[in-house]
Formats: C-alpha cells, sequence, structure tokens
C-alpha cells in the first residue's frame, strides 16, 4: 500500500494569501507550508521539486514528499536560490489546461501552465496518491477537472498499471 502524498509548499510572503490557489489546504494532513522571505535560506528535507523543467514525475517519486514553490513566475529563480539542496526536478506530463482565470499588469504569464493547486493535483494522481481533497476550497475545480477529464483518466489509468505486480 502507497503513503499518504506529503507536500511541502513553500510560498514567496509577497503574494496574496486572498488570491492563492493553495490557501485551503492550510490544515490538510500531509501538508507543509513555509514562507519565503528573500536572500533567507530555507533548509529542505529529502524531496522532490515539482518544475516545469525537471524530468517526468513517475509513480517512483512516490517516496519522497512533493516540493512545490508558490510565486510568481518572475521571482521563482530568486525562491529556488534561497532553498539549500538540489532536489531532483520533476514535471507533470503535458497536456492540461488551467480553469484558473490568470492576469498580470507587469509580468507575461507563460502560455500553458496550472495554477499551482492544479499542479498539485495532476502530481498527486500521477503518483497513484490522488488527493481530490486539494481541490475542495479550489473554486475552479469542477471546470478544471471538466476540461482535463480524458488526461485524467489516462494518468489514473497508468498509476493502476504501474501499481499492478502483474504488469
Amino acid at each position: 500500500m502507497t503513503s499518504p502524498l506529503r507536500v511541502l509548499i513553500v510560498r514567496d510572503a509577497r503574494e496574496s494569501t486572498k488570491k492563492c490557489s493553495l490557501t485551503p489546504l492550510r490544515g490538510l494532513a500531509g501538508v507543509e507550508f513555509r514562507s519565503w522571505v528573500r536572500e533567507r535560506p530555507i533548509a529542505l528535507p529529502p524531496c522532490t521539486l515539482l518544475h516545469p523543467d525537471g524530468a517526468a514525475l513517475s509513480p517512483l517519486d512516490a517516496e519522497l514528499p512533493i516540493l512545490l514553490v508558490d510565486s510568481s513566475w518572475h521571482h521563482l529563480p530568486q525562491v529556488l536560490r534561497d532553498l539549500t539542496g538540489e532536489p531532483p526536478r520533476r514535471s507533470i506530463p503535458p497536456g492540461f489546461v488551467t480553469a484558473y482565470p490568470r492576469r498580470s499588469r507587469l509580468y507575461e504569464d507563460p502560455a500553458s501552465g496550472l495554477a499551482s493547486v492544479e499542479a498539485l493535483y495532476v502530481a498527486s494522481v500521477l503518483l497513484g496518491i490522488e488527493r481530490l481533497d486539494f481541490l475542495h476550497g479550489y473554486r475552479f475545480a469542477p471546470e478544471f477537472l471538466s476540461r482535463n477529464a480524458a488526461r485524467l483518466d489516462e494518468l489514473r489509468a497508468d498509476a493502476r498499471a504501474f501499481a499492478d505486480p502483474r504488469r
């Protein structure tokens, strides 16, 4: 049996908690938050960094906690510099569509990309430790699940096949 998914979220303290898709995860079992303040290093436990430039996340990564950095794309390099260690970077597969209405007057968001809570949920499905509770407080969850139903079903099937000892 797979252990529950553990998550470490490092949040940029300057980001609004009112707009943050991860705020409803506070207090959930297995989820720990740490605030990032520029040039104050954060010591990391062994973990796997969810990052768009990483190798593909797989069920083999389920043993370590997932590290999710929640900041603007603009500040992400600064946050990463203040994390101790070099956790392996893993990405979720392409083909997902966000339901979060992103708007920035200062910086351009990448053409593709998910809200932090969406990426974390997809990672849980991929790891075979689906955490639907991640989406309980997310107001765009029904739209996200609807837009990505077929792709999520593919990941669930892949995770089941990986877990099947007869594979």
